[in-house]
């Protein structure tokens, strides 16, 4: 039987990397979208490319005709890469769950990833896995802390970022992520009570191996309200970053006019914004970076730090966040997943088999350990 994959946004950024990613491992896969001269633009380069890749395409509005589009392709599993997620509904995973197709997206959107677990019962019932978050964060960073929990008695505080090249190729969704919490108050942490947060401040500057200093400022992602949960951490703190200080601390500007209540509706300009952000790429690289620095109490309750960083070269860094969906897929293909329910993407994936998917890119990880 031809267990098909059905990639929702196959041809956008994140999406593409995954189809390609799994035709070079000759799992059979649509790529959905709603430009149909898009979608064979990308057949044909991928079949160009991979003559034996097992590759179909469909024309589907996920708005308007996706159950009918989901009885006719019959797909076991449906990767939905069709940001942004930010005031999202569950409609294509609730649909999924009704057709008993298991369920993976890419959402960094704290709210819709952290309620995700609302379908849990449905998904159970039907034997599907739904996975929300299936990218960077939490993924990739759950897998880190994961890896390294053993090595102390209780972790206490997690300090993380990532800092993208400026010549990485951005999507839309991602600019419009940000820009709708630049400068307002972040929901409440679980932990660093008393303390209120507001979008891309905070600001302060991350020493990364090769790629240098970069400038980071707060996000709102899952992760700060997942991880306190899953780890016990009393104390953390997430920040993105540009790597043009022009552009940074401009963006660091303007949040400051949004919380002095100045009415500025970024959203609505995020084309033009992204455009701007293309200019300074020519200043640029396509080096990026994500560091991870973890302090807790070792054995001897003595304090114990670990220092990791991922530093992507080469305009690699947007396979990064691709490949939590890449191997939940592999796992539920092979049957080595037995878990059904709906969840965030934690625990779900290892550092290891993070890194073997990554082995061929421009892509090292580093380690610094201390008492």
């Amino acid at each position: 039987m031809d267990r098909k994959v059905l990639i929702l946004g196959g041809y956008g950024n994140f999406g593409k990397k995954i189809s390609v990613l799994l035709a070079k491992a000759g799992i059979s896969i649509i790529i959905a979208g709603r430009n149909k001269e898009k979608l064979e633009k990308f057949q044909n380069t991928i079949t160009s490319e991979y003559p034996k890749a097992l590759i179909s395409s469909a024309l589907l509005n996920i708005d308007k005709d996706l159950s009918r589009k989901l009885l006719k392709l019959k797909p076991v599993i449906v990767i939905n890469t069709c940001g942004p997620f930010q005031n999202a509904d569950y409609l294509v995973a609730e649909i999924c769950i009704k057709h008993r197709i298991h369920y993976i997206d890419l959402s960094d959107d704290r709210k819709f990833v952290k309620g995700i677990h609302a379908l849990n019962a449905h998904a159970e019932k039907n034997n599907v896995l739904i996975v929300s978050g299936a990218s960077t964060v939490p993924g990739l960073s759950s897998a880190v802390l994961e890896h390294y929990k053993d090595r102390f008695a209780k972790i206490e505080s997690l300090i993380f970022g990532i800092s993208p090249g400026d010549k990485t190729e951005r999507g839309i969704a991602t600019v419009e992520s940000v820009l709708s919490y630049l400068g307002k108050p972040l929901e409440p942490y679980p932990v660093n009570t008393g303390k209120q947060c507001y979008g891309w401040q905070d600001i302060y500057r991350q020493q990364y191996p090769d790629i240098g200093k970069r400038w980071m400022a707060n996000c709102n992602i899952p992760d700060l309200d997942l991880l306190p949960q899953h780890y016990g951490l009393q104390h953390i703190q997430f920040s993105a970053g540009t790597e043009s200080n022009i552009l940074h601390l401009g963006m660091w500007v303007i949040s400051w006019l949004i919380r002095l209540g100045i009415p500025i509706r970024l959203t609505k300009y995020s084309k033009f914004l992204l455009r701007i952000s293309n200019v300074f790429s020519v200043f640029g690289t396509t080096h990026g970076g994500m560091h991870m620095l973890i302090k807790g109490k070792d054995n001897n309750n003595n304090i114990k730090k670990v220092e990791w960083f991922i530093i992507a070269k080469e305009g690699d860094g947007p396979q990064i966040p691709c490949i939590p969906a890449v191997v939940i897929t592999k796992k539920l293909l092979s049957g080595s997943i037995k878990e059904y329910g709906a969840m965030a993407c934690i625990g779900l994936i290892t550092l290891e088999e993070y890194m073997q998917e990554l082995s061929g890119f421009a892509i090292k990880q580093y380690e610094f350990c201390s008492r």
